[in-house]
Parts: structure tokens; sequence; C-alpha cells
């Protein structure tokens, strides 16, 4: 295959991934990545490249929401400081556990999301604010740190997680946990894990611009469509996202 192709088949690849991911929050990597390392790429170099791509995600979804200025800015800061310290343990931890066994035990995990939300009807269908006291915050840090440390350390689908964790710890309807997901995991969490990996590791940068611009176009697409579906579209496709990556992380 010609390098054209190759770049053309990468962009297209990236804006379909990046455009269903912006609607659910996460799972970009469920296309992307197996693209990547399809055209010949190691896991190490695949993956360190499709994080600073996936970096363009959080670009293009932050500047559609951010016209809508939704954000709580506090709240906003508060994830942001929970799951930064974990992507940086989790792009350097070494796991003991074997590769096959974490991803197995993490497919049904996030399976388990897309039953659970599923069988939750009026999950994440309307805004109210909860677990703001002490407690709750230190209990949401927790969550998010540890889903950080999942964050760089695991491929993708974890954006997925953070997700589904503001809806039902903290009360947010599925617009408002996909926005944040979108502007603090795919633009922050992303991009530290993306500097670290690419200190760890290589990275295929003549393909970066055809991966960052079908992220940057896909993501604002995603966004924009998000915006204007209701909070129950949102939810279906946080779900059928949700089940996809886990069962790609069971078949392999």
């Amino acid at each position: 295959m010609s390098e054209l192709a190759t770049q053309i088949l990468l962009f297209v690849v990236s804006v379909i991934a990046n455009f269903f991911s912006a609607m659910a929050g996460g799972g970009a990597g469920l296309l992307q990545l197996p693209a990547i390392i399809f055209f010949g790429l190691s896991f190490s170099t695949a993956l360190a490249t499709h994080k600073v791509a996936s970096v363009a995600l959080g670009v293009g979804a932050t500047i559609r929401h951010l016209s809508e200025n939704s954000l709580e800015r506090r709240f906003a800061l508060f994830i942001l400081i929970s799951g930064l310290p974990g992507v940086v343990v989790g792009a350097f931890l070494i796991i003991d556990v074997p590769d096959r066994a974490a991803e197995l035990a993490l497919g049904m995990l996030t399976i388990s999301l897309a039953v659970y939300s599923f069988l939750q009807k009026k999950l994440g269908q309307s805004y109210c604010s909860i677990h703001r006291d002490t407690r709750g915050y230190l209990t949401g840090a927790l969550v998010l740190f540890l889903i950080g440390v999942l964050n760089g350390s695991l491929t993708s689908g974890t954006g997925l997680f953070v997700t589904i964790w503001l809806v039902k710890w903290f009360g947010l309807d599925y617009k408002r946990a996909v926005a944040y997901t979108l502007i603090l995991v795919g633009l922050f969490w992303n991009g530290t894990g993306a500097i670290t990996l690419g200190v760890l590791s290589s990275i295929q940068w003549h393909w970066l611009p055809a991966l960052l611009l079908g992220s940057l176009i896909g993501g604002f697409l995603g966004a924009h469509i998000s915006l204007k579906k209701s909070n129950r579209l949102i939810k279906r496709v946080f779900e059928i996202m949700t089940l996809l990556a886990g069962l790609k992380l069971i078949i392999g």
C-alpha cells in the first residue's frame, strides 16, 4: 500500500473513531489503535502515536463545548488534579499480572458498565449534584486517580470509565459528563500520557498529520452532535461503545 493510501485510510478511521468517541465520552482507541498497529507499527510505538493523536480529539471537543459555557471550573480542576498523577504513575507502572489476564478482567468490567447503564433506565438523564462534601470528593478523587492509572497504562476505553463515574457518583447527566471527559481526559490526561509515552517510546511522526486532523474533525463533529441530541441518545451511544470496547479486550 502506498504512503498516500495509508494516510487517507488513517484519516478516515480517525474521523470515524473520534466522532463516536466524542459522543460517548471515550473509546477512540477501539478503532484507531488497531488500525495503527495494522499498518506495521509495534504496540509501544502505536500506543504512543495514538495517545498523541487523541489529544486532538480533546482540542476539537473543547472548541465546541466551551462555546456552551456549561462547565464548572472548580469541578473541572478537581477532575484534572485527581487524575493526572495517576496517568503518570500508570505510564511508568510495571504490573506482574500477565497482559492477557489483565485484558480479560478489564474487558469484563467494561462490559459490566454497559449492562449497568442499560439496566438503569433513568441514569444520567437529568442533572442532580450529589456527593459534593469532603467525603464525596475524597472518594471521587481516589477513583479518578485509579482510572488515571489505567489511562496511562492501557490503550483505550478509560474515558468511558470517567464518564460513568461522573454520572453515577456526582450526579451529572450524560451530556455534562461527556463534556468533562472529552476536555479533561481527552486534552489533559491524554496529553500527559502522550508526553510520558513519547519519552519512554518512539512516535510515528509522519503519520500524525492525518491522525491529528481526523481526531480534530471527528472530535468537533461528535461534540456538536452530542450537544444537539438528547441524553437518552448519548446514553445509548455510550452503552454501545462500552460494550464494543469490552468485547475487543476479551477477544483480543
